[in-house]
């Protein structure tokens, strides 16, 4: 009895070391918002992927990235970063601009 719960024990151990790394290996991407522009301001990622978005103000200024096809919005404060969890999407584009200076900060994310 005592071997058959040190395997399930280590089958339990095994698993949880696989979650783990697995969600270490999501990727992330990086985007930067510097005079009130992203950059880049177009993103490629794979399709059916789980990804983060990195986002970095350096504005002295605060933003809003939004993104109405992605469903995503978040404050990032002057001279701060973020990260926005994004589900796997299909192939196509996903608009995305900052909030307060919508004539300037526009950019997609185009998923192949």
């Amino acid at each position: 009895m005592k071997i058959l719960n040190q395997i399930i024990l280590s089958l339990v151990i095994l698993a949880l070391s696989a979650q783990i790394s697995h969600a270490q290996d999501k990727t992330e991407f990086l985007i930067k918002i510097k005079n009130h522009r992203f950059s880049p301001e177009i993103v490629e990622v794979p399709a059916n992927t789980e990804f983060k978005l990195g986002i970095e103000n350096l504005d002295n200024i605060i933003e809003e990235f939004e993104s109405d096809d992605l469903k995503k919005e978040k404050l990032i404060g002057a001279g701060k970063k973020i990260s926005i969890q994004i589900n796997p999407l299909k192939a196509g584009e996903y608009k995305f601009y900052g909030d307060f200076h919508q004539k300037t900060a526009q950019g997609k994310i185009v998923v192949k």
